[in-house]
């Protein structure tokens, strides 16, 4: 079988090759605007037109903007019309089955969710433009003429991650990391580990007939606040002294990001609704679907813990 991921350079992306590059029944590819090391990798801007000289059978587009804060400009090039070209490519070389990795971001409101399907409702109205564009890519992946398969990661994390525990992390370094108070009761939320995600997207590009769409955890909710104690305690790091209400958290958030965006200021700002939300809303998934169709997580919550903190301290002894 003949795969090409988009995002190679990225985590997600390029954590699947590598989980997968010592099989002999795969010829996989990659794509990506960075420059990498990893073989069968080519670089390529997918913001506009693009052509390979390959023709794949499955085509995993894991390239996107994921950063929870940009322009609505670099969101539409890196979200909306890279997946329209991605379309375009797939519809030049043989109408490969395409894969699309969404963002179970897509479901989030301000509130509490709880066992949210596949089905829950979407929109009309986003947390970000993040969401809005992921859910953008969703409608055009729809509407292609192939094999299509929406996948909605939750908060993938493990070796190798660059967006979600590293600022986390990274504030809690500088002591920067506040502890939120005010909930009347522990906010609860799934996870997937990177190894989890990788295996379960090959089991969708080599499985006969996947449903169109899947939300991907671990299965495991957890209490997110008492998780990221665990962590810091296990890295050595101080726990977040400075108690603050997730009410004045939403409020701040609120005013650094119109300051942000009416200044045009560069970076992102110190704190997000969306960043906040996370400690403030629990989010959990129903995975009957997942786990009927796909098995269960290949890699365990507490295994993908254990290996996230022992190759953390790795990267700082360097």
């Amino acid at each position: 079988m003949r795969i090409l991921v988009t995002g190679a350079s990225g985590f997600v992306g390029g954590a699947f090759l590598r989980r997968h590059a010592a099989r002999d029944d795969l010829t996989l590819w990659g794509t990506g605007r960075r420059a990498t090391d990893l073989p069968g990798y080519v670089r390529c801007d997918l913001s506009r037109p693009f052509d390979l000289p390959f023709r794949p059978d499955v085509v995993i587009h894991a390239a996107a903007r994921s950063s929870p804060w940009g322009t609505r400009a670099q969101y539409q090039a890196q979200n909306i019309d890279a997946t329209a070209h991605v379309i375009a490519f797939c519809k030049r070389h043989g109408l490969p089955r395409l894969i699309y990795l969404s963002s179970s971001s897509v479901f989030y409101r301000e509130a509490h969710q709880l066992g949210l399907r596949e089905d829950s409702p979407i929109g009309p109205d986003f947390v970000n433009r993040y969401a809005q564009t992921k859910y953008a890519g969703e409608q055009l992946v729809r509407a292609y003429p192939g094999e299509h398969v929406v996948v909605r990661p939750r908060a993938v994390f493990g070796v190798g991650d660059t967006v979600l525990f590293p600022r986390i992390l990274e504030a809690a370094r500088r002591g920067a990391l506040p502890r939120f108070v005010g909930q009347d009761r522990p906010v609860i939320g799934d996870l997937v580990q990177i190894d989890t995600l990788s295996d379960y997207l090959l089991r969708i590009a080599t499985m006969p007939r996947p449903a169109q769409s899947y939300n991907l955890t671990n299965a495991e909710p957890v209490d997110l606040q008492a998780l990221l104690l665990d962590v810091l305690a296990r890295l050595d790091l101080p726990p977040p002294t400075r108690r603050v209400r997730i009410g004045t958290a939403l409020r701040a958030a609120t005013v650094a990001e119109w300051l942000w965006r009416g200044l045009r200021l560069r970076g992102e700002p110190p704190i997000t609704r969306f960043g906040v939300g996370v400690f403030a809303y629990s989010k959990t998934f129903d995975p009957a679907r997942m786990l009927a169709d796909l098995g269960p997580p290949s890699v365990s919550l507490t295994e993908g813990i254990d290996a996230f903190v022992a190759w953390q301290r790795a990267q700082w002894a360097e």
